[in-house]
């Protein structure tokens, strides 16, 4: 027998589905929403009491609790945004008439500087990536694995995609004269990209040798696998990439697709690139969100005159 949803569980359904409809949230964005205020729920009635009577000494009892189960500041405000923002959707439809998480202040946080690869640590992790795709001691399935592993890497530097949507390429992504991609990013949103020269014969030359082994006209994808999803995953992308920067004599724990895509953008901006043209490329919605990779130049621009200057040294 089916148990009967509670309140809590109408109220949170509702908010997953305006989240989907009206902001274009995605799976794996409802799936964090839904995990984060279910556990809340959770907590509330271990306390008897529920989400739809929940008063904000409550709230701010359960922001405790996760403090105390270890949660570091910046997952307690993540989840405080997700209980703001389900409370704000309650009282906007007339299912509570007050907000209770109004008046609550997030954890004071410092503002984490993205980890970046240097010039000369991408440079090494191509070069890596280079030798072993023409390797002479190679079988097939490791020359086919190594050039797929080398087209993933000069796509992600070149473009700056998330790793997300570097997967989901389309296999036309691979056509000789294509120069730019259009890809479908967070919210539905499309943005054109750029392709290199380097990225686009990585992706020709891994594509070859795929239609070697007959499997890509077997696949709309451009990184096709054998998998549920018909594409390779985001951690397969992940571990090939730590391989690589062990190979490539870098920290593994340093390097992940999504450093190459701040990589790719610290670049830019390190290079002379304005703020909005990389805003547009990287495809984020508001603007502050791209500001951070001033922090990461700002903080180079110390170093170099701290390290340098003649003077500097003299206080």
């Amino acid at each position: 027998m089916t148990r009967p949803a509670t309140a809590a569980d109408r109220f949170i359904e509702l908010f997953l589905d305006m989240i989907a409809a009206e902001r274009g949230a995605g799976a794996n964005t409802r799936t964090a929403y839904e995990r984060d205020l279910r556990d809340l729920s959770a907590f509330l009635k271990s306390t008897g009491c529920t989400v739809a009577a929940a008063q904000t000494s409550d709230l701010r009892a359960y922001l405790g609790r996760l403090a105390s189960r270890g949660f570091k500041s910046t997952s307690v405000a993540r989840r405080l945004s997700a209980i703001r923002q389900f409370y704000r959707f309650l009282y906007a439809e007339a299912l509570r008439a007050d907000d209770p998480s109004a008046a609550i202040e997030g954890p004071k946080r410092g503002r984490a500087l993205p980890k970046v690869l240097s010039i000369a640590e991408v440079d090494r992790l191509l070069a890596s990536a280079r030798a072993g795709a023409i390797r002479p001691a190679n079988s097939p399935a490791e020359r086919l694995r190594a050039l797929r592993l080398t087209a993933l890497i000069e796509v992600l530097y070149a473009t700056g995609l998330r790793v997300s949507e570097l997967i989901a390429l389309p296999a036309s992504a691979a056509r000789r004269d294509e120069r730019m991609l259009i890809v479908r990013g967070k919210g539905g949103r499309e943005r054109l990209v750029l392709l290199n020269e380097a990225a686009k014969a990585a992706m020709r030359d891994y594509r070859a040798l795929l239609a070697e082994f007959g499997a890509s006209a077997e696949s709309k994808w451009l990184f096709p696998s054998f998998g549920e999803s018909g594409h390779i995953t985001r951690q397969h992308v992940a571990r090939e990439l730590k391989g690589l920067a062990a190979a490539a004599g870098l920290r593994a724990d340093k390097v992940s697709p999504h450093v190459l895509r701040h990589a790719f953008a610290s670049h830019l901006l390190q290079n002379g690139a304005d703020l909005r043209s990389v805003q547009t490329l990287l495809g984020h919605a508001d603007i502050s969100t791209t500001q951070i990779y001033t922090h990461v130049l700002e903080e180079r621009l110390k170093s170099v005159v701290r390290d340098l200057h003649p003077l500097a040294a003299e206080e």
